[in-house]
């Protein structure tokens, strides 16, 4: 193997890391009241550990827009990474308080978390950090963006994913804050992959090369019609295929134990309808 190949793959591991280190360390800061080790290892949060690894893994994602995409050459990239590893950070944040604030908005997410050790709540925001991930992702990606680009695409996402809440709260008969809060984990697993497969979608829809804000918008805008049927679409495979003779709500809402595989059927089959359209398209 070439040295001058080996190298350079090093820089680029070296920047990907080092951005990580940067996110790695904004997280604790930003949850200095959380005494993370003793919640994880004392008291066996789960709740929190799935926050964490979201959040570690959305950030991972969002890099990934950084490094996938077409190189300009190793100084110029390593510019980018100067530049675009600090706002992929602040923009993951961002993105995890707007969803915090409109999507399990009745609640206090902190306490959820820290004092009911809810993995409803943990599924939901290890659920946000990922498709927040990967519409950050969508925004870096591709020649021809720019800052404006990139914070128009992932303003352009937050709204689709706050949006997101409503409409799925529509398409399914109960109140998934209400279950939510009740440690209903079935149903935070449920909404949890329908955030993450609309997420996958937003990765899709903003990745293309930028050309002009008409053409791009417009297939941002085709692919999030494509999100409005999805759901609702997957929620009725679900129902009558993989749980044939089952009334999916009454498994996860409608008896005494939710059914935690329930919900995991659900989410499995959002996800897998939005790679399987990101592929087609």
């Amino acid at each position: 193997m070439d040295f001058d190949y080996i190298l350079t793959s090093f820089v680029y591991i070296s920047a990907c890391l080092a951005v990580f280190i940067v996110g790695h360390t904004s997280f604790l800061v930003l949850r200095k009241d959380y005494d993370i080790t003793k919640e994880l290892v004392e008291k066996d949060n789960c709740a929190l550990a799935l926050t964490l690894c979201g959040y570690y893994l959305g950030l991972i994602i969002a890099i990934g827009g950084l490094i996938a995409g077409p190189s300009a050459g190793l100084s110029e990239d390593i510019v980018d990474f100067a530049i675009y590893g600090p706002l992929i950070i602040v923009l993951l944040h961002a993105s995890a308080w707007i969803n915090d604030r409109f999507i399990l908005s009745r609640f206090e997410i902190k306490k959820e978390i820290i004092e009911d050790q809810n993995c409803g709540t943990g599924a939901v925001e290890f659920a946000v950090f990922v498709a927040s991930g990967l519409n950050i992702y969508g925004a870096v990606f591709g020649l021809g963006g720019s800052i404006l680009t990139t914070l128009v695409f992932w303003a352009a996402g937050q709204f689709v994913l706050v949006g997101l809440g409503k409409y799925y709260n529509y398409i399914v008969n109960y109140d998934i804050h209400e279950h939510i809060e009740k440690d209903n984990v079935a149903v935070g697993v449920a909404f949890a992959g329908a955030i993450i497969a609309v997420g996958n979608l937003l990765r899709a829809a903003s990745s293309e090369h930028f050309v002009s804000w008409n053409e791009n918008l417009g297939i941002f805008a085709g692919f999030m019609v494509l999100a409005l049927i999805l759901l609702p679409m997957s929620r009725l495979l679900t129902d009558r295929v993989l749980l044939s003779g089952r009334e999916l709500s009454e498994e996860l809402v409608g008896q005494e134990k939710p059914n935690l595989g329930a919900g995991f059927l659900e989410a499995s089959s959002y996800i897998g309808s939005s790679f399987l359209i990101s592929w087609c398209l």
